[in-house]
């Protein structure tokens, strides 16, 4: 049950992105192509492997699942898909969504002739899904699977659509929704929602920690997973208004070759960085991945994981989102200011902005309150995994860190008011360099975003176990926070808050 002011919590489910096998977004494709929704399931072989389905994921009958995977999918699939991976979603996808409710076949004009849309319904999220059947050229509908998806859909044309709320409505709808995610164990964490000064929500439930039956509350510390690009942009920032640093100059100035080549350094500059477009890509790569996360603590411990890197692309012709050029970024705050890259962020970023329960801290010491991370998992006795050893021992410039919702709010508001940048440096870390044009686009380490409820900017991250956000509704005022240590239960609540708020007349 939702434990309201001083706390709340939330979990999310699969969203189906591990099961996107060579099938596009069919079911939310934004484009000019009508349809309606047929509330039949259709007839012969493919009726009757779309209730197969929807059975093996309301009984969980692991036999009826891997008759499904047997029978329905080609051999192609299998290979792309092995059957421990299938299980491994199936456990994942149908401890979430035993409740799904069939609800029509999708048909669009003009017909897609090699795909079947079987729209449904989550009756907790409240939530319009659809299975995506994808078929070989002209094996339509009696032929093997040549793809599966599972994705959002668009509300069915035999639904009227939601009217308008007023505040008070929309926030009675948000406690209603979070009361049902708690009370189905679908969330885990803290919710924050607010508008300018005046806090409309607040809310939490779940553990922190499973192996001591500690609850969750308020100034429970959550993982930020890549929310501290955030942080380092406007580190930055504050740099660059001191004179200090320069957005278009190369970033050789500040970093050597001991993290990346001159080839590269050259080039790059720190509007390439804080924009994703600077072409350097991952540091979670094999080193990481085969190696202790013990040897990652301090800034420097990471070159190891950087300095391989090479450019997808030339500097500022495309956008791909790159940890790298973030942590860079970090390296070169730490080198501009002449301060530990950690104390500059504690003394710059979170003091002034009054985050007393904000920092990267080492994961092999005892930090009070802290939430640990868990995803569904058969392996253990009690259904669940911990990221213990999943995730770095200390969080960085690019992410890993820990907040608590109220601490997010108060860096939303101090951003606000001035206490941290510029007017003008705001403008800056909200606007999208790349392409202004994109409905999801990115300014420097803020997500710029367009909603039913006007502009909004943040951040989101995510990992094994973590998942959290930030919204400023820019046009409206509202600051929405959202914290949870279970795998990928932070989105549904995010969706939500973005979609009543839109409502609002």
């Amino acid at each position: 049950m939702l434990r309201k002011s001083p706390n709340l919590l939330l979990i999310g489910v699969l969203a189906g992105a591990t099961l996107l096998l060579a099938c596009a977004a069919l079911a939310q494709a934004p484009d000019e192509l009508g349809y309606t929704d047929v509330p039949e399931m259709p007839s012969g072989l493919e009726g009757e492997r779309i209730e197969m389905m929807f059975d093996a994921i309301r009984t969980g009958d692991e036999a009826l699942a891997m008759r499904f995977y047997d029978e329905v999918f080609s051999d192609g699939v299998k290979e792309r898909f092995p059957l421990e991976a299938y299980m491994q979603f199936f456990h994942e996808f149908a401890r979430t969504k035993r409740d799904i409710e069939f609800h029509s076949v999708r048909e669009y004009d003009p017909p897609r002739k090699d795909s079947t849309v079987i729209v449904f319904r989550d009756p907790i999220l409240e939530s319009w899904e659809a299975f995506i059947f994808r078929y070989a050229e002209g094996e339509k509908p009696d032929g093997k699977l040549a793809g599966f998806a599972v994705n959002a859909a668009r509300t069915p044309s035999d639904v009227e659509p939601p009217g308008p709320l007023t505040e008070e409505e929309a926030v009675a709808e948000l406690e209603v929704f979070l009361d049902r995610l708690c009370d189905a164990d679908r969330f885990s964490g803290t919710v924050m929602l607010a508008r300018g000064d005046e806090i409309l929500l607040t809310g939490n439930c779940g553990e922190a920690s499973k192996r001591f039956l500690a609850p969750v509350n308020m100034e429970t510390k959550f993982n930020l997973g890549s929310m501290n690009k955030m942080f380092t942009a406007v580190a930055c920032m504050q740099l660059v208004e001191e004179g200090v640093l320069s957005l278009d100059e190369p970033i050789s100035k500040w970093v050597d070759e001991t993290w990346l080549s001159a080839e590269i350094t050259d080039v790059v500059t720190l509007h390439h960085l804080l924009s994703h477009t600077s072409g350097l890509g991952d540091y979670f790569n094999d080193t990481f991945e085969k190696g202790s996360r013990r040897r990652w603590r301090e800034v420097d411990d990471y070159k190891e994981l950087i300095w391989t890197d090479t450019l997808a692309f030339l500097p500022g012709t495309d956008w791909s989102y790159s940890n790298a050029g973030m942590f860079v970024a970090g390296v070169i705050v730490a080198n501009a200011s002449g301060q530990d890259y950690f104390d500059y962020i504690r003394e710059h970023v979170y003091a002034p902005a009054s985050m007393e329960n904000t920092d990267c801290y080492d994961m092999d010491c005892p930090v009070e309150n802290l939430a640990i991370g868990y995803w569904p998992s058969d392996e253990c006795s009690s259904g669940w995994k911990n990221n213990y050893y999943e995730h770095v021992i200390r969080g960085g410039p690019a992410g890993g860190g820990f907040s608590t919702a109220p601490d997010l709010y108060r860096f939303a508001r101090a951003l606000q008011e001035g206490k941290l940048v510029s007017e003008e440096s705001l403008e800056l870390l909200w606007t999208d360099h790349f392409d202004p044009e994109r409905a999801f686009g990115y300014g420097y380490g803020f997500g710029v975003h367009q909603t039913p409820a006007g502009k909004v900017v943040g951040h989101g991250g995510g990992f094994t176990g973590i998942n959290a956000n930030l919204d400023m509704f820019l046009d409206t005022g509202y600051i929405a926070a959202v914290m949870t240590n279970y795998d990928s239960a932070g989105e549904p609540v995010k969706e939500k808050i973005e979609e009543v708020l839109g409502r609002i007349e």
